[in-house]
């Protein structure tokens, strides 16, 4: 388990902002469900950081399993979950490697 609150990458907040901003244009009840996917995506990483595997430039990925298409892209080192992206799937993979 994590010791901590993640940190998050300036740009990766964003994304989170634009995504839920994106939903909510739509559908306030599609929005609030997208918040509930991180929120759980977010727990589901402090739980057990260290249950998905590395990838590129250090980072795990925890895929969103509903129907948000989403992954939270994460470091985990020394006890501390340092969130890079919340990225969307047909975005231009790995956009976020600079972060």
């Amino acid at each position: 388990m994590a010791s901590s609150e993640p940190r998050w990458h300036a740009e990766a907040v964003e994304d989170a902002r634009e995504a839920r901003d994106w939903y909510a244009e739509r559908s306030a009840l599609a929005a609030r469900g997208f918040l509930l996917e991180l929120s759980d995506a977010i727990e589901a990483v402090a739980e057990a950081p260290e249950r998905w595997p590395i990838g590129r430039a250090q980072t795990r990925r925890y895929v969103f399993p509903r129907r948000y298409p989403y992954t939270l892209v994460y470091r985990y080192q020394d006890g501390l979950i340092a969130i890079v992206a919340v990225a969307h799937h047909k975005r231009h993979p790995e956009y976020w490697l600079h972060r």
